[in-house]
């Protein structure tokens, strides 16, 4: 009799990488996170899709309002997580602020950002900006 055993694996895929400087380019940014995680093998849960279509959005909407307007997004995966990197031209940290429950200014985005992954760390670049690098358990 043989002994059989079955791994599973993660199919090699380029990280994708998408540039914006416009609110108009938000939605298209979530439809990419969301083709992105449609693509990967073993696919993610649909709760698991869902966040990181939510994280890609709020850190991309982030660096237009706050990190200079532009932004470079890169996506990638491993067997055990998937990563998210956002890039803008503001080298300051995110910080938290208290959500604006009445005049609609924001403050949702960071904490959400931070509940939701498994971890969120800041690096300095590319040039004079900054890297938020966020990762969400597979």
């Amino acid at each position: 009799m043989n002994d059989m055993t079955t791994t599973s694996t993660t199919a090699l895929r380029p990280p994708v990488v998408l540039e914006d400087d416009s609110p108009a380019g938000i939605p298209r940014t979530r439809r990419v996170a969301r083709a992105f995680a449609d693509s990967l093998d073993p696919a993610l849960t649909p709760q698991t899709a869902e966040t990181l279509t939510l994280v890609v959005s709020e850190l991309a909407t982030n660096a237009l309002r706050h990190g200079g307007g532009h932004y470079i997004l890169e996506l990638s995966a491993t067997a055990d997580a998937v990563n998210v990197a956002v890039s803008d031209l503001n080298p300051a940290p995110p910080r938290e602020r208290t959500p604006d429950l009445n005049d609609g200014t924001g403050g949702f985005g960071w904490h959400m950002i931070c509940h939701l992954t498994d971890n969120v760390t800041t690096t300095p670049g590319p040039g004079q900006g900054k890297t938020i690098h966020a990762r969400l358990t597979r």
